[in-house]
């Protein structure tokens, strides 16, 4: 069964971040990714690259459902002071 650190490991190998926290129960996860590549991106573009960096698992089905928040590291520190 995957586990939340799997799916850090897995965007982390694919995705420079500069924060990354992945919660979940083995089936259903949330994700806080702060990157600076997400800058200029849609949010659409923001997941996209996120699906990409790990690489198929969600459609074969071994990540089953992830829910994220993609955010630039600006849009972090706005939030977050």
């Amino acid at each position: 069964m995957v586990q939340p650190a799997d799916i850090k490991g897995y965007i982390e190998q694919g995705l420079p971040c500069e924060h990354l926290a992945v919660d979940g129960d083995g089936a259903h996860f949330e994700a806080v990714i702060v990157s600076g590549a997400f800058e200029g991106k849609s949010r659409i573009q923001r997941q996209q690259m996120v699906y990409k960096a790990l690489g198929g698992r969600m459609e074969s089905g071994e990540i089953h459902a992830l829910s994220m928040r993609t955010l630039t590291p600006e849009e972090w520190r706005q939030q977050n002071g």
